[in-house]
């Protein structure tokens, strides 16, 4: 299913754990890393695609993860001729995405890259935030950036387990990456729940 500009609607998922790092999956059988995407079939919303390709990619269901955004807006990239198929050649042009920032509410163990028959990953690992943008594909650079930018603001801070509360010192809080605007944030004295 194709836009009349030659997109093919898609979702991405930058899947976050308790230290704000971002799942990393290595495509199967290539040196090739990237962030769980897929197609959206016809009649699915851009959030049913998200958890089918959730499923299908990491093996997690919606009870493993919990939706902390989503990109506003279809960001687009363009695939280099020599990456499309001879068949799709011609009219398709490339990915149009909506991107969803998750956090990871189950353990790394739920985590299953054979969920399906048709398996993208064969291994995973947690990456800091940033580092995507340094390893991905060229092609795929501009609208990783763009969705990370954009999906920063809403990083939930570090958990630091209220020990430190209690004990009177003040806490760390995480800063936005760069180019995201500065959260707002609740006082330092906010009590046990200000974490």
């Amino acid at each position: 299913m194709l836009d009349r500009d030659g997109f093919r609607p898609n979702v991405g998922i930058v899947l976050l754990n308790a230290r704000n790092q971002v799942f990393w999956g290595k495509r199967l059988r290539t040196h090739s890393w990237q962030f769980p995407q897929g197609g959206i079939k016809h009649g699915e919303s851009p959030e049913q695609a998200m958890f089918r390709e959730l499923h299908e990619e990491v093996g997690l269901r919606p009870e493993h993860v919990l939706i902390v955004a989503r990109t506003r807006d279809w960001l687009r990239y363009e695939v280099p001729e020599q990456y499309i198929r001879r068949d799709a050649r011609g009219h398709y042009k490339g990915q149009k995405q909506i991107w969803f920032l998750l956090r990871l509410v189950g353990r790394d163990s739920d985590m299953n890259l054979r969920a399906t028959d048709h398996p993208e990953f064969d291994a995973w690992r947690w990456n800091e935030y940033w580092v995507p943008l340094d390893v991905v594909i060229e092609f795929k650079r501009g609208v990783y950036e763009m969705a990370l930018t954009e999906l920063a603001r809403y990083l939930p801070r570090a958990n630091h387990h209220n020990r430190y509360l209690r004990s009177g010192l003040r806490t760390q809080r995480l800063e936005p990456g760069p180019g995201a605007p500065e959260p707002a944030r609740p006082p330092l004295d906010a009590g046990p729940h200000s974490d």
